[in-house]
């Protein structure tokens, strides 16, 4: 199964009574280990957990720490970007070059890199005083 596949499966249980959109993801760490993600709403509408955001969560809780690839999939007429506070959250534990899939439930793909959804992206070396 794909990694797109995974995040297709997974997108089912979302919890999205609020928006009716359901959102999925799916991250392969560089252990080769693929952790999942829904988005899950609340009444308290900003409240929410992202998809990308609970793949991440489940990523750490089991251990890894380093994003090999990403899937996001969505039922959209066109391939969903993370939000940009997904962006940022993933940009902590990949490299820019690290593969994103972002793709529709009818089959639209979009291939890119977390570098390009987040050029310039805010990270722990500018943190370093000399």
């Amino acid at each position: 199964m794909s990694l797109v596949d995974d995040a297709r499966a997974v997108r089912e249980n979302a919890y999205a009574p609020y928006s009716n959109f359901k959102v999925g993801a799916a991250i392969r760490a560089t252990s080769g280990t693929v952790h999942l993600g829904v988005n899950v709403e609340n009444v308290a509408y900003p409240e929410g957990t992202c998809a990308e955001a609970g793949a991440i969560a489940a990523m750490i809780a089991a251990g890894d720490a380093e994003i090999a690839e990403v899937a996001v999939i969505a039922d959209s007429p066109v391939p969903v970007s993370p939000c940009g506070g997904c962006r940022q959250k993933l940009a902590e534990f990949g490299k820019g070059d690290v593969r994103v899939t972002l793709a529709t439930t009818d089959g639209k793909t979009r291939q890119t890199t977390l570098a390009e959804l987040l050029p310039g992206a805010f990270d722990r070396h500018q943190m370093d005083r000399a």
